[in-house]
């Protein structure tokens, strides 16, 4: 993987993960109600469903290359289609109420995990950021190497990031993430970011 791609797949998870979501809005919570280092065991739950589509998402680009190149670059251009679908997503749903979920402490880490696997931004996120920097001309699995780390990474401070800030600040957080403002700004960014990808990738151009 090059310098320029990873740079991209960087610069593209570290707005996915921080862009504030159920994700963060669980971790949160978490904080607030059991306090940051038991609180941590929801992030762990993150890591773990992460590690797990990372590797789905990797099969999946390696099984469609193997299948047919031009599907991957059909497979590209709907991964951008994705990124400013959601990103309309949340500009239009930016008025409306976020609303934390409800467990106790010994479900923190199986609350987190399926928050985390049934989110559609995650789903579709992954094989999104998969189509946008996996080169045809390099064996997926090699590229891995790279990838996974900065992914968790990235996920990991991110997402307890929002767990010091629902430790720290408590109730008040909550109107911070929800701010209909912040939400439609990072919004605009998926929507942006989707449709220069797409560009790319209609032009032939490496993204």
């Amino acid at each position: 993987m090059s310098l320029e791609n990873w740079a991209l797949f960087a610069g593209f998870w570290l707005l996915f993960v921080t862009t504030p979501g159920p994700n963060a809005v669980n971790c949160i919570r978490n904080g607030m109600q059991h306090g940051f280092a038991r609180a941590l065991w929801g992030v762990a739950a993150i890591l773990t469903q992460a590690t797990l589509f990372l590797f789905l998402s990797a099969a999946g680009v390696a099984a469609a290359l193997a299948a047919a190149p031009g599907l991957f670059t059909a497979m590209k251009l709907a991964g951008a289609a994705v990124l400013i679908g959601l990103g309309l997503r949340a500009i239009l749903r930016a008025g409306h109420p976020v609303v934390p979920g409800h467990g106790t402490a010994r479900t923190i880490y199986g609350r987190a995990f399926l928050i985390a696997t049934i989110n559609a931004k995650s789903v579709a996120g992954y094989l999104a950021a998969f189509t946008q920097v996996i080169r045809p001309d390099v064996p997926v699995w090699s590229q891995m190497a790279l990838i996974v780390p900065t992914a968790l990474t990235i996920t990991a401070l991110s997402y307890s990031g929002y767990t010091a800030i629902g430790a720290g600040l408590g109730k008040a957080a909550l109107g911070a993430v929800a701010n209909a403002w912040i939400r439609r700004a990072m919004g605009l960014c998926f929507v942006v970011y989707g449709a220069l990808l797409g560009g790319a990738g209609l032009m032939g151009r490496p993204a």
